[in-house]
């Protein structure tokens, strides 16, 4: 009898692999890293070849290791790193080049001549987002202009695109499915939110081949079985949705008004809107929530690039730690208003602000400031960038006054309260916070019939502690005055 739901969590650092009970409990894990690859300033790539064998030995370690066999999983659940952008030969199944990683920067230059050419309006109307690097788009275009003979053999046929779900659902069922989901497809700047489909005005603007795009279906749909020969051969992949979609499948905010939260690579704050594609005056982004059963929920979304690794950087740039963990004893033993502030600006800035050309910067340096200092203010940024994605939601008229976090980061105490305190909201962390992984196989088991409705999975959310603000207003005004100055002071220059 089935008794358990695999998540493939395939994110932009490392690959997972994870076994839930029905119950949305943690049965095991496996994870591997991979290696980032930076070509030039503000360019970032993976190799997809890497991101498949760590995403195939992951899968099979979880299954021999934890002793469960294929034959007791109800379903398989991908979700992925988003608009994280791959083109690959029909034929022989291989990249015409690395992925283009969603942070990545290098088409900068020509979104900046589609806005002065007053395309953005129009961009925005159809799919919800902004012109920036940030999507696949013009990632697609980069490739097709930059790699020999691939613009040719678009045109002909010859070649696919896919985010990464597409590119693993197509190596897992040996090219049967060429599919992606709703969520996925939302991300690329070149599907109407609206009419649920690709649009061709916006593959004219981008000058992307309509034969390179896959099928876009529900996020609990068949998205083919898995092949023999692979990790848990003959089990159907019955769920798929993009990272932060996921997680906010996976924190069950399925009431309009409910928001989630999650810390990893970067941060990504989503505010279920219902029916209604709420348009933002504060650019922030109208995406889809999920779609199930032909009937879609969106969602308003705040990006920001940088939220763990700005802690990666203290880590492995600066060497100022040995371990992510030390970051909480550091910040105990310091004062909340120590002057310091770090704008993690590495690869620009994101929402509301998404300037691409921002670079990191640090203000408030003192003969004082030591480590204890810099790394508090490295953990405070993400919280301080929390608060301008929370500012321009309410100045939408939609301000979260709670919200479920998630994400390798909410493991530290001081990190939830500080962002309790700076919100001037409650923080809900949950039992289980691998919660982008339990969305998608949550995804999988409803194809699968293991859940009847939403209220079904509702009930299996469970709040581990939750986190009220303690710090009073002017506190909290006066710390976050002094953050919009440091932004501020770093887009003067």
């Amino acid at each position: 009898m089935s008794q358990y739901l695999l998540a493939i969590d395939q994110g932009t650092t490392s690959s997972r692999a994870i076994l839930f009970t029905l119950e949305g409990r943690i049965h095991a894990v496996e994870q591997q890293e991979f290696a980032q690859i930076y070509p030039d300033s503000g360019w970032v790539e993976h190799d997809p070849e890497a991101i498949w064998e760590t995403v195939k030995a992951t899968c099979q370690a979880v299954l021999d290791n934890s002793g469960v066999d294929t034959r007791q999983i109800a379903g398989v659940g991908i979700t992925n790193q988003r608009e994280t952008t791959v083109v690959w030969d029909r034929k022989t199944g291989k990249p015409v080049y690395n992925a283009i990683v969603w942070q990545d920067r290098r088409t900068a230059g020509f979104c900046q001549q589609l806005k002065e050419d007053g395309h953005e309006p129009g961009v925005t109307e159809r799919s919800g987002l902004i012109i920036d690097p940030y999507f696949s788009a013009t990632k697609i275009r980069w490739i097709l202009e930059n790699v020999d003979g691939a613009r040719e053999r678009a045109e002909r046929g010859e070649l696919a695109f896919g985010t990464i779900d597409t590119f693993l659902l197509w190596r897992f069922t040996e090219r049967r499915s060429f599919l992606t989901d709703a969520t996925n497809a939302s991300r690329t700047m070149l599907f109407n939110i609206h009419e649920q489909c690709w649009d061709p005005d916006l593959l004219k603007l981008f000058d992307v081949p309509a034969s390179l795009l896959p099928e876009v279906r529900d996020c609990a749909s068949d998205f083919g079985t898995i092949a023999e020969g692979l990790p848990a051969a003959g089990a159907t992949i019955g769920g798929v949705a993009g990272d932060q979609q996921a997680a906010l499948f996976g924190q069950t905010c399925f009431a309009e008004g409910t928001a989630k939260s999650t810390y990893g690579t970067g941060c990504f704050l989503i505010l279920n809107t219902g029916e209604q594609a709420l348009k933002s005056e504060h650019r922030l982004l109208t995406t889809v929530g999920y779609r199930l059963n032909g009937k879609t929920t969106y969602a308003l979304e705040g990006s920001i690039f940088i939220a763990g690794a700005a802690i990666q950087w203290l880590r492995d740039g600066l060497s100022l730690i040995q371990m992510a963990d030390e970051c909480e004893m550091l910040a105990e033993q310091t004062p909340v208003d120590h002057g310091v502030y770090l704008v993690p600006a590495f690869t620009g800035l994101g929402a509301p602000h998404w300037d691409p050309k921002a670079r990191g910067a640090m203000f408030g340096l003192t003969r004082d400031t030591g480590i204890k200092e810099i790394v508090t203010a490295g953990l405070q940024s993400v919280c301080y960038q929390t608060k301008d994605l929370q500012k321009a939601m309410e100045d939408d008229g939609e301000r979260p006054v709670a919200l479920r976090v998630d994400g390798g980061m909410v493991v530290n105490n001081w990190v939830l309260q500080f962002l309790a305190d700076i919100l001037g909201a409650t923080v809900d962390r949950p039992e289980v916070i691998e919660t982008t992984a339990l969305g998608a196989a949550f995804l999988a088991g409803l194809h699968a019939g293991v859940y009847r409705d939403l209220e079904e999975i509702e009930k299996l959310w469970r709040c581990e502690r939750r986190f009220e603000p303690v710090m009073s207003k002017a506190d909290r005004d006066r710390l976050y005055d002094g953050w919009l100055e440091a932004v501020r002071r770093l887009q003067a220059n």
